[in-house]
């Protein structure tokens, strides 16, 4: 199997894993009914922000960040809850010893979570939506238009990818 068609899979599994949790997520937190533009009840599900703060919350890095002292480039995103339903989010790029290559700047919201898939947030960026996948302890970045997230980067990089949380500080 190719990279790319390997690639299509992931975005076409994670967009139905998305469909999937949005229809039928069951959170024990629910927060009140709020009223849509065509006056119908919806109702809005949430994570405390304390789970937020503590399981979604901190820093990742791509896997070369280890290597950085050796030179290697890596792609570090920080994650902050700014409330029940909604991170805000940053990437940045090695730029200590090179030209920072991405940079994102974003806030995402819950679309839902369940014990197979993590915690799924999703943006609009670059004309087109981004899924943020928490679970393990990793972070995954994808969207269903693969080119979207290039944008962000240059030199062929994309936002694209897994992220390891890390236990420190990410060193900008």
């Amino acid at each position: 199997m190719t990279l790319s068609s390997h690639r299509f899979h992931s975005i076409a599994a994670l967009t139905l894993i998305a469909t999937t949790l949005a229809a039928v997520t069951g959170c024990h937190n629910v927060t009140p009914a709020v009223k849509s533009s065509a006056n119908n009840a919806v109702a809005v599900h949430s994570i405390p922000v304390d789970v937020m703060k503590d399981y979604i919350s901190g820093d990742y890095a791509s896997t070369d960040y280890d290597k950085r002292a050796q030179g290697y480039d890596w792609v570090g995103v920080m994650v902050r809850a700014e409330s029940d339903q909604q991170i805000d989010i940053k990437v940045r790029s090695r730029s200590d010893i090179k030209k920072q290559t991405c940079q994102f700047d974003g806030k995402a919201i819950l679309m839902g979570q369940d014990a197979a898939h993590g915690t799924i947030f999703q943006a609009q960026a670059n004309d087109s939506t981004v899924f943020f996948q928490f679970k393990d302890n990793m972070l995954t970045i994808d969207s269903p238009d693969k080119y979207a997230l290039n944008y962000f980067c240059s030199g062929g990089g994309s936002l694209a990818g897994e992220y390891q949380k890390l236990t420190e500080d990410l060193e900008v």
